[in-house]
């Protein structure tokens, strides 16, 4: 690492206060015995989204069959069973926060024979049937490419099907070594093509990538029926992380987000501390 990025700039300087919700939504969720990729993958957003008593509830687990090498989440070839709780504490604490727009996502479960989407359907029934006005993001893994188990998740019709490409093709084999890209593009497209949901989708810079190749991801991305896409700068959870290339500056997030909506990306988020849920309401159908 270049000594450049040993002292972040000033933009990626957040003052971190509490306040609000924020202890309120941190009980719930430890007394619900819930997960949130909040917490999990240390998004540097958490006391904001926490004090305005929102979170992005985490599926199956806080562990993670795989490792990829951006994400801060634990790791583990057999992690314990999916609480079959979770489902309906997941429904009693969006109606307890009073919730319009709920994230859900998991992590990947690639010890389970369908990934998981059952658990992810079950949890999707019954947050609507506690709430039946909220509409549902649901930020989903790639089910290893099973077309049965993500149609599971997408018969279901959440408002929002998201899924992360993440990164840009060349890097894959080092950010995400046990996914593909094209799987990932495909779930778009299924999502769009086979069942007409509102897609969306996500990716880090600053990870070596060059700013064409981001521009070409996001053609792909539109060429696959992708309607949102967030765009934010990765930030290294641990020294055995990837480490960052590069700090992507707030003039360079907004040629992408300029970019993005010149080929018809009709919602785009696009700055250093952007996250797949962040202010994910904003983003939603009715935004």
């Amino acid at each position: 690492m270049s000594n450049v990025l040993a002292r972040k700039p000033d933009w990626l300087k957040l003052r971190l206060s509490a306040h609000g919700e924020f202890g309120a939504t941190r009980q719930l969720l430890e007394q619900r015995n819930l997960n949130t990729v909040c917490r999990s993958a240390m998004c540097p957003n958490l006391q904001e989204c926490w004090s305005r008593g929102t979170a992005t509830f985490l599926l199956l687990g806080n562990i993670c069959t795989r490792s990829c090498r951006f994400c801060a989440v634990g790791t583990a070839s057999i992690p314990p069973m999916p609480d079959s709780l979770e489902p309906e504490n997941i429904a009693e604490a969006v109606k307890i926060m009073n919730l319009n727009h709920v994230v859900l996502t998991s992590v990947n479960r690639d010890d389970l024979a369908d990934g998981g989407a059952r658990h992810w359907q079950k949890t999707m029934q019954a947050v609507r049937q506690r709430n039946p006005e909220v509409t549902l993001e649901c930020l989903i893994p790639d089910f290893q490419a099973q077309t049965e188990a993500l149609d599971i998740v997408l018969v279901e019709a959440p408002e929002v099907l998201n899924h992360n490409i993440e990164t840009v093709p060349s890097l894959y084999h080092i950010v995400r070594p046990e996914a593909s890209y094209s799987s990932s593009l495909n779930i778009i497209r299924r999502a769009k093509e086979h069942f007409n949901l509102t897609t969306k989708s996500g990716l880090m810079v600053g990870m070596g990538e060059t700013f064409d190749e981001v521009v070409q991801s996001l053609h792909d991305l539109v060429q696959h029926g992708c309607d949102m896409v967030t765009i934010g700068q990765y930030l290294q959870p641990s020294s055995s992380h990837m480490p960052v290339n590069r700090y992507v500056t707030p003039e360079e997030f907004d040629q992408y987000k300029a970019v993005a909506e010149s080929l018809g990306l009709r919602n785009v988020r696009s700055g250093p501390f952007v996250r797949s849920s962040y202010l994910a309401e904003t983003l939603s159908p009715d935004h």
